[in-house]
């Protein structure tokens, strides 16, 4: 038996992006890739979008992430990490709920690209119609 800390693991996805995340108890230290937060989300914008769960419930700097995101772009990595943070965070404390749904942080943005179909340009283009 191990004596440490327990690690939460959750998965928050974004149109097509995917974060998977394993939080602990620590001193805020976040991984993403294999690189700190502000060299992977370098503007402050995006930084502020993962931020914002532990802003909203007081709980700064008080777990370490690591996380493997995947697919999409990093504004869709970023929806999708807010998530997984968001539910990983219920797992910890379920109170923290009501005030996490209240500000949207539980909704997962389900838009991805339409699929192409067949005998058609794209997904919605048809081709040029001749009548004669």
């Amino acid at each position: 038996m191990s004596t440490e800390a327990p690690e939460f693991v959750a998965i928050g996805r974004r149109k097509t992006a995917v974060a998977r995340i394993r939080m602990n108890a620590g001193s805020g230290k976040i991984v993403i890739n294999g690189r700190p937060l502000d060299e992977y989300f370098k503007t402050q914008a995006l930084q502020n979008t993962v931020l914002a769960p532990f802003e909203i419930v007081k709980q700064v700097n008080q777990f370490d992430l690591k996380v493997n995101a995947d697919g999409g772009g990093l504004q869709g990595q970023a929806g999708a990490l807010r998530l997984a943070v968001s539910r990983a965070l219920i797992e910890i404390n379920p109170e923290l709920r009501a005030v996490l749904k209240a500000e949207g942080f539980l909704r997962r943005d389900p838009r991805m690209k339409e699929r192409k179909k067949p005998g058609q340009p794209g997904a919605r283009k048809r081709f040029q119609f001749s009548k004669r």
